[in-house]
């Protein structure tokens, strides 16, 4: 565990060095805060849908909460997204207490339809009520300048070092569950649910605890990307296919239930998304999103297990906690 904490740690620490010296408003260190992103949330979803093979399609709901908490605490009330975050994590975790509550007994696609119909609903709810949410127009964060006190800088640059953090911070909490008593409690349920019960773990609160805390990072994932963006609106923070189904590829391409799974997910996602959309941008519409889907299909087909089977370190979190 301390050795892969340690790897972590010089990840976040080498992301940080290159920040720092890649032009701050460039088009490289935008897509290491990409990468990083990236890295998080599939990590986010990891905890629950990799160690208790509980997967969800509702991510984008507690991504969105977040996003939206913290920046309509700053605009409407100057609250500074520091003390924001903490509010919209708090709100998302009692959100998937109240969802989990009559979802967890569910299994395979209907856990999986319940948690989409609650990202729906969310975003219907942020679509309906724009003199709270901004509706379908979307919510702009005003510029201020360069502020460490409001998480505004004027190129890419000045996120890397929060982003890193969070993404160290996010990994660790993975770590830290899946090396101890919960995470065997978790890899339990996923082998077999009937026979952890039956074996005395309480899997309704097992499941309860994975769902809260990934719930909690997610938000705070959203509002790091409010500031990030600065602009957001219903459509991107709680899309489906943007958030929730995004985050499951990334740990899916990378190795489920595995440390460095969604981070070589991450890296692997994000580099071809933009390699494509680089090269093919002038040609026929389409053209580019079609293409990473056939490798998509081509790398699940190909290693099935993700591509964290191909590095050096096991696949499997029992093996990285070693």
């Amino acid at each position: 565990m301390k050795k892969s904490l340690l790897l972590i740690v010089l990840c976040g620490v080498a992301c940080v060095a290159a920040g720092a010296l890649l032009q701050p408003t460039g088009y490289a260190v935008r897509v290491l805060c990409l990468v990083l992103m990236a890295a998080s949330l599939g990590q986010c979803w990891n905890i629950v849908g990799g160690l208790a093979n509980q997967v969800s399609l509702g991510h984008a709901a507690f991504f969105g909460i977040g996003a939206y908490a913290s920046t309509l605490l700053q605009i409407r009330w100057g609250i500074s997204p520091w003390f924001g975050m903490p509010v919209g994590m708090l709100l998302a975790s009692v959100a998937a207490w109240v969802i989990a509550l009559p979802t967890m007994r569910l299994k395979g696609p209907y856990f999986a339809l319940a948690t989409l119909a609650f990202g729906e609903a969310c975003h219907i709810v942020a679509v309906s009520f724009p003199q709270l949410t901004g509706g379908p127009q979307g919510v702009s964060i005003p510029f201020i300048g360069n502020s460490w006190s409001m998480l505004q800088f004027r190129g890419a640059g000045g996120y890397v070092p929060v982003l890193a953090a969070f993404f160290v911070l996010v990994c660790a909490v993975y770590q830290f569950m899946a090396s101890g008593r919960m995470g065997y409690y978790l890899r339990a349920i996923r082998e077999n649910e009937d026979a952890a019960e039956m074996s005395g773990v309480n899997t309704l609160r097992v499941k309860l605890i994975g769902g809260v805390v990934s719930a909690s990072l997610t938000a705070l994932a959203g509002s790091l990307f409010a500031q990030f963006t600065a602009f957001f609106d219903p459509d991107s923070v709680f899309s489906v296919a943007g958030i929730s189904i995004r985050a499951a590829l990334i740990a899916i391409v990378g190795g489920v239930g595995s440390l460095w799974g969604p981070v070589i997910g991450a890296v692997f996602v994000v580099l071809v998304e933009e390699l494509l959309n680089a090269g093919f941008s002038d040609q026929a519409a389409g053209v580019a999103p079609f293409i990473f889907g056939v490798v998509l299909i081509v790398v699940v087909l190909a290693r099935p297990q993700g591509l964290a089977s191909l590095s050096l370190w096991p696949a499997r979190t029992a093996g990285a906690a070693k």
